[in-house]
């Protein structure tokens, strides 16, 4: 009888670490790619400060871009800016590969914004306009980086789908290096 009730003992603890590592290590596999914000309403009180800035080259032509790594940059983005310099934007880098929404809450420059993938090849482009906060979505569910620039400055400089990005240190995959 001891050797039976020991046995069913050590077959419920088996069971109880099994059934604990498949919550853990399944954890993260139906959260959001992106933490959730506080509330649908949420905004900043007002525009962040200047990020760190890159070189990002698309095709032959150079963007200086401010490198978005934190959840709380990620969702401030360039709200409440009042002006962007032509061959300025911002380079977001999404925590991991997902379809991306981006929308202009409280965005006063009208922008444009290519999504990518993790080799930081171009797969769309699209406007947005100032203040619209109809979430554009992007058709793929491989994106890991999003670049937002002046409106027009894709379609000026003939860039769109297939483009490769780098940085001035190489591929984009460095900044998710930098990132982690």
């Amino acid at each position: 009888m001891k050797k039976r009730r020991l046995g069913l003992i050590w077959v419920n603890i088996a069971v109880v670490v099994v059934a604990l590592a498949l919550v853990w290590f399944g954890r993260g596999s139906g959260s959001p790619a992106i933490p959730a914000v506080p509330s649908l309403a949420w905004s900043p009180p007002g525009p962040q400060p200047k990020l760190h800035t890159i070189q990002l080259w698309i095709g032959s032509h150079q963007l200086e871009a401010e490198v978005a790594h934190e959840p709380a940059e990620i969702y401030t983005g360039l709200m409440f800016r009042t002006n962007l310099r032509f061959n300025e934007g911002m380079i977001f880098v999404l925590p991991v590969t997902q379809r991306a929404e981006f929308y202009m809450r409280n965005t006063l420059i009208p922008l444009s914004c290519a999504y990518l993938d993790d080799e930081g090849v171009i797969l769309e482009v699209h406007d947005m306009k100032p203040r619209d906060e109809t979430r554009i979505a992007s058709k793929s569910a491989n994106v890991r980086f999003v670049i937002e620039a002046n409106r027009g400055w894709f379609q000026e400089h003939n860039v769109g789908p297939g483009f490769l990005v780098a940085t001035e240190r190489g591929k984009l995959a460095g900044l998710l290096r930098n990132s982690n």
